[in-house]
């Protein structure tokens, strides 16, 4: 059984895919059979719209959570079998204000969710554009942080802020906090703007390594979410894109991502079970071989047996030997044969049709015509 992963995707820019990251990232993941539930910190309630649920419909929803100590599991709406939604509405832009004079209001959310953490396996929290205290609130519950960018210089200028951000609420709330990763959204990589962006980025990563800072293991997924018409639509719908359409790139770009996630969060204890495994395989395969060579020779056989069956095509001559008496009785047929092949041979001489052509020759010499 997995720990349970809190994960906030967060970027203080608004436009960059967080609100599709969250909604069709998270669903491929329940794809694949893990159970997940999605939390709208957003007070637009754009994740809430594109998963088909209607903000304020759904009571309670994050609102209630924060403000009324509602429980996670009464606010949370069952999408599918491993997939669950905490909705939000408008009036979550006034729950700042309220928690203003709550002691510990940074740790609520993470309070709220410690009561469920064996009824999923992954929290993926869709954050706002801002730094205030909702956004507080989702960093001080999360392990990871994943960054959704797109490869603009603008970008790059937030992604620092964002960072010394990440690295106060280490500090001083959530010292269990990492930056897991930078997601490429909306990616063109055709252009060279885009390759400039992405290679700044990596270089600020890779001085990064062997820190103390919470971005100090943190990488670049190799699978892009490039542009695609799909990804805008979707939303409309009230549809992931694997609903709306699932043979579009967006679809395959998210499916890939995840691919990336499950490999990323593989806990040390399956590495564990699939070594046992491994090893408790080895020695069956090792037995294999000797089969296999004992098999080998059964196939020599067979060419020797070939090989024996040469020697029986020799009999054919015996045939011919029997075909001889049954041409003794005919007398008549059998001298005629003996000549046509021994004027065979001597046809391969050529003198005796050379004697026959002279002799027609002399026939035509009229003797007697002068004595008339």
């Amino acid at each position: 059984m997995l720990d349970v992963k809190t994960i906030a995707i967060i970027n203080q820019k608004g436009g960059v895919g967080k609100t599709t990251t969250v909604a069709n990232l998270g669903s491929a993941i329940a794809a694949r059979g893990h159970r997940l539930c999605l939390i709208d910190m957003d007070p637009q309630a754009h994740l809430t719209l594109h998963v088909g649920l209607e903000p304020g419909q759904n009571n309670p929803g994050i609102y209630e959570v924060l403000t009324d100590n509602a429980p996670v599991s009464e606010a949370a709406v069952k999408l599918t079998d491993t997939l669950s939604a905490i909705p939000a509405v408008i009036d979550l832009a006034a729950a700042e204000t309220e928690m203003v004079t709550v002691v510990g209001r940074e740790q609520i959310l993470n309070d709220q969710l410690a009561a469920v953490k064996d009824d999923y396996d992954y929290v993926m929290i869709d954050c706002p554009p801002s730094l205030g205290l909702l956004t507080l609130n989702a960093l001080a519950a999360a392990d990871y942080v994943f960054i959704p960018l797109q490869a603009h210089f603008l970008a790059l200028q937030g992604l620092g802020m964002l960072l010394e951000t990440v690295s106060l609420v280490k500090q001083r709330i959530n010292p269990r906090l990492k930056v897991g990763g930078v997601i490429l959204c909306m990616h063109e990589k055709q252009t060279r703007l885009a390759g400039e962006v992405v290679a700044d980025l990596e270089e600020f990563l890779q001085a990064a390594r062997e820190t103390d800072v919470p971005w100090a293991d943190a990488t670049i997924f190799e699978t892009p979410i490039r542009r695609n018409i799909k990804l805008a639509e979707c939303p409309s719908y009230g549809k992931t894109i694997f609903d709306y359409d699932p043979y579009s790139h967006g679809a395959m770009d998210y499916d890939g991502l995840a691919e990336e996630f499950m490999s990323f969060f593989l806990p040390n204890t399956e590495l564990v079970e699939i070594v046992e495994t491994t090893a408790a395989i080895e020695p069956a395969e090792t037995v294999a071989p000797p089969q296999v060579v004992e098999s080998q020779p059964t196939e020599t056989v067979e060419p020797a047996q070939v090989v024996e069956s040469q020697p029986t095509s020799e009999p054919t001559p015996q045939a011919e030997t029997q075909s001889e008496p049954v041409s003794e009785p005919v007398g008549e047929f059998r001298s005629e044969p003996k000549p046509a092949c021994e004027a065979s041979d001597e046809t391969v001489q050529p003198p005796q049709p050379i004697e026959i052509s002279p002799t027609p020759t002399p026939a035509p010499t009229p003797t007697p015509t002068p004595e008339q």
